[in-house]
């Protein structure tokens, strides 16, 4: 499929809150490099900034980044205040808190409720801002997310934060952390070779629902998967389209509130992944894909 014009629009909008946003965003973690996690070969940094830059003219509104997504020699927050500040009235910047890293790369253990507001500012100074539009708590295996969550509606409460999601969490999450605060988005795993429950659950309370690794399937934060099903290969021919752009579409496909982030600091993986929100696929690859899907589950 051609993709030179094809914006971000194309794939929709949907609303975080009161913040409109096109529903085919950009992940920032692979701006860092090969490994976003510090090991790997660290990104060209020009190019990098090129891609952001790129984005934002391809009509990418929503951004979602965190400040533990650094390589050695890579900040996705400051490659993002170095490309895009001052920034846009329409842009909106999702960052996670919860897990942390040292300088050396080093994961730390789970923050404590307490931190969070340090995580919260450290986000801050790194891109520039006075307040963040939408901050994920991001679980780390705890049981019970009350007391986290509810630090950070304090912050939004003092004006640091506009809107609160959550993170890597169940069903019982969600309705623990809407007891205390409003909910805007869940960002969890989903793929078509990983289901997830919430997905239905927010789409039928009208939450925003932001996949992560939904091109990358089970190879998680290595990058892309080269492992497609016939399916999606077969319908990826059909479109004259990639098997990546088919996983994003099939993505955006499982409902209105689905806000798909694909991550990349290629420029022209950008340009594909924005292109991709122009596919509509047809009932019949849907259900062909959906098999694959169910079977997955």
């Amino acid at each position: 499929m051609t993709s030179e014009t094809i914006t971000a629009d194309a794939a929709g909008t949907w609303k975080l809150g009161d913040l409109s946003v096109n529903r085919l965003g950009l992940g920032a973690m692979r701006l860092t490099g090969s490994a976003a996690f510090h090991h790997g070969t660290p990104s060209d940094r020009q190019r990098s900034i090129a891609v952001l830059r790129k984005a934002v003219e391809l009509g990418v509104d929503h951004i979602d980044t965190a400040a533990f997504y650094f390589s050695s020699l890579r900040s996705a927050n400051e490659l993002i205040n170095t490309a895009l500040a001052p920034y846009s009235d329409d842009l909106v910047i999702a960052a996670k808190v919860g897990p942390f890293r040292d300088y050396t790369g080093e994961w730390g253990t789970s923050a404590r409720p307490e931190d969070l507001r340090g995580h919260v500012e450290e986000n801050l100074r790194q891109l520039g801002r006075d307040h963040l539009d939408l901050v994920y708590l991001r679980r780390m295996e705890q049981d019970s997310i009350a007391e986290h969550f509810g630090a950070l509606a304090e912050l939004r409460e003092a004006g640091l934060v506009r809107h609160l999601g959550i993170s890597s969490v169940k069903p019982r999450h969600l309705a623990e952390a809407q007891a205390i605060a409003p909910v805007v988005s869940v960002q969890n795993r989903y793929a078509l070779d990983h289901p997830d429950e919430l997905l239905r659950i927010c789409g039928e309370q009208g939450i925003a629902y932001v996949p992560f690794y939904a091109v990358a399937g089970t190879v998680g934060e290595q990058g892309a998967t080269t492992n497609h099903d016939d399916e999606v290969l077969s319908i990826a021919r059909a479109h004259g389209a990639s098997p990546a752009q088919v996983r994003i579409a099939w993505t955006l496909h499982q409902g209105p509130h689905v806000l798909a982030i694909p991550g990349t600091g290629n420029p022209d993986h950008l340009v594909d992944n924005v292109a991709a929100g122009a596919i509509r696929l047809t009932d019949d690859e849907l259900t062909r894909l959906d098999s694959s899907h169910t079977k997955a589950g």
